[in-house]
């Protein structure tokens, strides 16, 4: 062994001496944390789904057959309107003046024929007696008969008449609410073209939302016992996150599956006796939950999402060389189901007496060592 050989085996020597001089690492300190019992509960909560108010009946007002100036606006803006009652009134002067000739021909016709009406009967008892020549006895019925198809020629143009001048005047096809008048007096619409107007039906009114197809058979029995059904199956919450007074019902489920979204199109009916809903409201749409199991509900605080997935910490007593029982967190990948304000459900993952940690996750991982603080355990609540 040369002279550098042994220098270098002198310093490995010291630097192993020094090494095992060295203070142990000090014991991992424990972060404070605290701690929720899981525990199953009762809950009754809702799925909600966005949702879009309709009119169980709306149309168009658009003049038929008939064209000219608007001459008349009867119902202001936005109002109620009845059955029967008069919106608009559109320049009638030219068919009135139609309605006038066509009366007249009328009874230009109905003097024809009763004229060729007596002329036949006086030929046809001449003819009895031969007391007449065949050829005016033919052409005086043969006149009659002409008399007969001018007149019902000049009633069926009357009839035109008669219902082009009431065109010119509309009126409300049923009960609603009219929207803010699209043209003003003296704006020349177009026969069927032009729209004067919307007018829609309002109690009650209808709610569509959009399901999931795996949905679909509950709806469908929801709409089987819909009378079975309980009142508050239904409820609605409004833009401003009150809800409406009154429940609905479901009365109808679309007749197919979107086969781009896979799902199907779910109508209630809501009373709207005060005029609350108005068509193209955005709303939420919340069906109380059917399911009478107990359920795992956690405070949502808790749970740490991880590129999709779902995780709680449980605080478990470990032993580390035979030393005092420490509390480590222990991740647990879970499953979510219902969102209830700022609690949420979990399907799987944890188990009842469980001690998940609520305050200080954002400074512990997988093996840390926690201190408890405070406990807290789930109560029977009414998660609304």
């Amino acid at each position: 062994m040369n002279r550098v050989t042994k220098y270098i085996v002198s310093i490995t020597a010291g630097m192993t001496f020094f090494s095992c001089k060295q203070k142990p690492p000090d014991k991992q300190e424990s972060i404070p944390v605290n701690l929720y019992t899981v525990e199953s509960r009762d809950v009754k909560y809702y799925d909600q789904y966005p949702s879009t108010t309709q009119a169980l009946n709306q149309v168009d007002i658009i003049p038929a057959n008939v064209q000219g100036y608007v001459t008349g606006i009867f119902a202001p803006d936005g109002s109620q309107v009845h059955k029967g009652q008069l919106l608009y009134e559109i320049d009638k002067r030219i068919y009135q003046a139609a309605y006038d000739q066509a009366a007249a021909n009328v009874k230009a016709a109905e003097d024809n024929q009763l004229q060729q009406q007596q002329d036949a009967d006086r030929y046809v008892y001449l003819n009895q007696y031969h007391a007449v020549a065949k050829q005016a006895y033919d052409h005086a019925v043969i006149a009659l008969e002409t008399a007969k198809s001018q007149t019902k020629a000049a009633q069926e143009t009357l009839k035109t008449a008669k219902a082009n001048l009431g065109f010119s005047r509309i009126y409300a096809p049923f009960d609603g609410t009219i929207g803010f008048s699209a043209v003003k007096l003296g704006t020349v619409v177009v026969a069927g073209q032009t729209v004067l107007n919307t007018i829609s039906t309002n109690d009650p009114i209808a709610v569509d939302f959009l399901v999931n197809e795996k949905q679909m058979l509950a709806f469908e029995r929801f709409k089987d016992d819909n009378k079975a059904m309980p009142d508050s199956l239904f409820t609605l919450q409004l833009p401003d996150n009150s809800l409406y007074p009154f429940p609905g019902k479901i009365a109808a489920i679309d007749r197919a599956v979107d086969p781009q979204t896979g799902t199907i199109r779910v109508r209630l009916v809501f009373p709207n006796s005060r005029n609350m809903l108005k068509v193209g409201m955005s709303c939420v749409v919340r069906v109380r939950n059917q399911d009478n199991t107990p359920q795992m509900v956690v405070p949502g605080k808790a749970v740490v999402e991880q590129m999709g997935e779902y995780f709680l910490y449980v605080a478990k007593d470990t032993v580390i060389n035979s030393n005092t029982p420490s509390l480590h967190a222990v991740q647990r990948k879970v499953h979510l189901g219902q969102t209830i304000g700022g609690d949420v459900i979990v399907l799987s993952g944890v188990n009842d007496g469980d001690h998940i940690i609520v305050d200080g996750i954002q400074s512990i991982h997988d093996g840390s060592a926690v201190s408890t603080g405070n406990k807290k355990s789930g109560k029977h609540k009414d998660m609304r």
